[in-house]
């Protein structure tokens, strides 16, 4: 997966939460294209780690690091980005319902998870960090929203103060064909059912591939010079063509808005102004 003037030969990378979807298609996509001296794997998900491993086993990937450590804990995320030069932060605790039901956790991982990462880097003078964000932090109406767009302001201002290096950036974008907790995995489990439970008919949402948001996060770090919130065009699908694509043949039962969602998602809000 090239990106045009991205050279990453001989980087040293860490990616927070580099165990979830995103995490595990970025490794094999920047193990594929460059030949990295490190590559740190940070997430608190041993099993997930294991599992991982055996994709990248040592013999085959002695870049790949596997690391246990939470964002939560700011000292062990200054002893791992010793010597990092880019830092993919895709932590984040992202189940809508999950954040509404346990605030207080959904803030401690996704806003002070994203201080420390900034505080981190900034003490151990990483050269660049991309944040990974959603398009529920445009105007939100839930918890994950509005935790993610907190993390989005924390990241873009931490390189307002013009006495460090590290450059920020924020990558912005909807909802990842196929990653965990998503529509179409939930779809495909009920299809052998016959139904398919519907929230609002009227309900759209942003869709893009896994290899695409990677793809388009390279390319954010080639292109970045710190404050950026990068956000692609990506296409719209309404919830009831996309459960008729996946199962045709099976009913649709409307069950009603979970807590914390909306109708209609947006990537940006209308009162922001566009250069």
């Amino acid at each position: 997966m090239k990106v045009e003037g991205l050279n990453l030969n001989g980087a040293n990378l860490l990616v927070t939460g580099g165990t979830g979807s995103f995490g595990k298609r970025f490794l094999q996509a920047v193990c594929r294209s460059f030949k990295l001296e490190r590559l740190i794997v940070y997430s608190r998900d041993e099993l997930k780690q294991f599992q991982l491993r055996q994709a990248f086993p040592v013999e085959a990937h002695p870049e790949v690091r596997m690391t246990i450590g939470d964002v939560r804990d700011r000292d062990r995320l200054s002893r791992v980005m010793d010597g990092i030069d880019t830092v993919v932060h895709a932590a984040a605790l992202k189940q809508v319902p999950t954040a509404e039901y346990n605030p207080l956790e959904a803030i401690k991982t996704n806003i002070l998870g994203a201080a420390n990462v900034i505080d981190a880097a900034i003490e151990r003078k990483v050269k660049q960090v991309v944040a990974l964000s959603t398009d529920k932090a445009a105007n939100p109406v839930n918890l994950y929203g509005a935790t993610k767009l907190c993390s989005d302001k924390l990241f873009v201002a931490a390189n307002g103060t013009g006495m460090d290096k590290t450059r920020f950036s924020v990558v912005r974008y909807g909802n990842v064909v196929g990653s965990r907790g998503s529509v179409i995995p939930y779809f495909l489990a009920q299809k052998p059912t016959g139904r398919l439970t519907i929230t609002d008919p009227r309900m759209t949402r942003f869709l893009m591939t896994l290899d695409d948001s990677v793809l388009f996060v390279l390319k954010s770090m080639q292109r970045m010079l710190g404050g950026e919130i990068f956000v692609p065009k990506i296409p719209s699908v309404k919830v009831t063509d996309l459960a008729r694509v996946i199962a045709p043949e099976c009913s649709q039962e409307v069950i009603g808005i979970r807590p914390g969602e909306k109708l209609l998602e947006i990537v940006i809000s209308d009162e922001v102004g566009l250069v």
